[in-house]
């Protein structure tokens, strides 16, 4: 079992930058595949990047390819989110999740308590 805690979200202006964290608790995090979703208001949780456990495996959405970078550090248990040329479009708030198999779907087997987005235009 897997514990997963976001950090990093907050208020930042259209075109900003920010980089979210997703810190995994237990010695098991390197067998993990993680993913990053976000839900919007009033929409359902869309996926956003995932990235296997080596991270030599990367997916992204279409909505977010070129802006975001998924990334990994497995000696710190530790899984990124950057996010760069904020719009306000990508209000949300994002949740990591950890799974055993490598996938964009929502079907991961934990999840964190996320951590809110928030873009002024």
């Amino acid at each position: 079992q897997v514990q997963l805690v976001e950090s990093g979200g907050g208020l930042v202006q259209a075109g900003g930058s920010l980089r979210l964290s997703c810190a995994a608790s237990g010695r098991t995090f390197s067998s993990y595949n993680m993913g990053w979703f976000r839900q919007a208001p009033g929409k359902e949780r869309e996926f956003v990047a995932a990235i296997s456990w080596s991270g030599g495996r990367t997916t992204y959405a279409d909505s977010v390819k070129g802006r975001f970078t998924i990334s990994r550090d497995n000696a710190k248990n530790t899984v990124y989110l950057q996010i760069n040329s904020l719009t306000p479009e990508d209000t949300a708030v994002y949740y990591c999740a950890a799974s055993h198999t490598y996938r964009s779907d929502y079907r991961y087997d934990y999840w964190g308590q996320g951590t809110q987005v928030t873009v002024s235009s």
